[in-house]
């Protein structure tokens, strides 16, 4: 089915179909490849970068700080994701292929449900922002994956760019509104967590924990006491 002229005035459904028109015009297999991205791939693979965020984490001589950094992440896809019920509700905006037949829909399940703001997009974003305030090199390379996700998102037909945009600044906005009161809360807490029997899972324990080890702690201990006198204090947000 053709585009009506009058649909293409609009730059919101004109940027889709555009986005779309190239999973009409890809191969199978491609169309295939980019709705397992969109609709799982990146996430698996957000999940991986936080993976290796906590790796990291734990090593840093804040990790109490960079846990509770971490530990907002997950809490900040929650918290946005439950913001988003009732901005569905109220917009209660149809999937673009309700009113627009004529667009390639990749993914089946979709219909019936709300398009404004798009979950997928709210969630990568929250991830990639969240992130970012722990791990900035991380954060740009989940922030990479967001923008991917919105992509694919319009590729397969399921949502209009603005749709993808409202999720974006929606995720901004919890994450970065809310952060200093969940850093708050969970700081104190990674920090009572690391004097308990979990405290591998905040900090990673020190090489060499047998008596040499600590001789050998002791001995760098005297060399670098100015140097540790100098270090900046732990501050409230991992950076």
């Amino acid at each position: 089915m053709s585009t009506p002229l009058a649909d293409t005035t609009n730059p919101d459904l004109g940027l889709l179909y555009a986005v779309n028109g190239l999973a009409k015009s890809s191969p199978q297999w491609l169309d295939h490849l980019v709705s397992w991205i969109g609709e799982y791939g990146i996430l698996i693979g957000l999940a991986m970068l936080g993976l290796v965020g906590w790796l990291q984490a734990r090593r840093r001589p804040d990790a109490p700080v960079a846990i509770a950094g971490l530990l907002w992440v997950p809490l900040s896809v929650a918290v946005a994701e439950l913001a988003n019920l009732p901005i569905a509700a109220i917009v209660d905006r149809p999937r673009p292929f309700v009113d627009h037949p004529g667009l390639l829909v990749l993914v089946d399940g979709k219909a019936g449900t709300h398009s404004f703001v798009s979950d997928h997009s709210t969630m990568t974003m929250a991830v990639a922002v969240s992130l970012f305030l722990v791990n900035r090199k991380l954060g740009w390379i989940a922030g990479g994956l967001a923008l991917l996700q919105g992509f694919c998102r319009m590729f397969m037909g399921v949502h209009y760019p603005t749709d993808v945009i409202g999720g974006y600044a929606l995720a901004v906005a919890v994450v970065l509104l809310l952060a200093p009161i969940a850093m708050a809360v969970l700081v104190p807490f990674c920090h009572a967590l690391g004097r308990t029997a979990v405290a591998p899972l905040i900090r990673a324990p020190e090489r060499g924990g047998t008596a040499r080890g600590s001789a050998q702690r002791g001995r760098r201990r005297g060399r670098g006491a100015v140097r540790s006198e100098e270090q900046p204090p732990e501050s409230d947000l991992a950076a």
